[in-house]
């Protein structure tokens, strides 16, 4: 319990973080740099996924110990989905509700969007980025079925002993 609250936390905290960067070089490229909505929403986009990535990998899940690009190409497209979602919340209270005011699109987009986004985030990033390493578990003949190297497990086979994980 204590584990997935410290877990929670971290990744809220690197969450914030990665939120602030996005949004002051989405404004300085919108402002004093005079770029395009798209180029410096994009460019936001993706310094602010470096650095969520950084500090998760970093913080929040180093005992996963990712390696090689998968691990961030997986990180930048669970981001780009929890995006979509943004922008589709948006979309269909706008567009699909016919709730127009800049109120609404506020709590579409970065209320009910954002809650949604950052849940698939969540999920996306503990499920298919920062696994925990497991160890080979046959559990044919010999032994306990314990796993390699002679690691502690938990009740279901796995380091990290998540409960409700598809993944393992």
């Amino acid at each position: 319990m204590v584990a997935d609250r410290r877990e929670l936390l971290g990744f809220a905290s690197v969450g914030l973080l990665a939120y602030a960067v996005d949004l002051g070089l989405f404004t300085c490229l919108r402002g004093p740099a005079g770029l395009g909505p798209l180029t410096a929403k994009t460019l936001s986009f993706v310094a602010g996924c470096s650095v969520a990535y950084a500090g998760n990998a970093l913080g929040t899940y180093r005992h996963t110990r990712p390696r090689g690009l998968r691990p961030c190409a997986v990180f930048f497209a669970v981001n780009a989905a929890g995006a979509a979602v943004q922008l589709l919340c948006l979309t269909v209270s706008h567009y699909g509700l016919g709730l127009t005011s800049q109120r609404a699109d506020t709590v579409s987009g970065a209320g009910i969007g954002m809650v949604l986004g950052t849940i698939l985030r969540f999920w996306g990033t503990r499920t298919l980025v920062f696994r925990p390493v497991t160890g080979v578990v046959t559990g044919v003949g010999g032994g306990s079925g314990g796993g390699s190297g002679g690691r502690p497990r938990s009740w279901n086979r796995t380091s990290g002993g998540r409960v409700g994980s598809w993944t393992g």
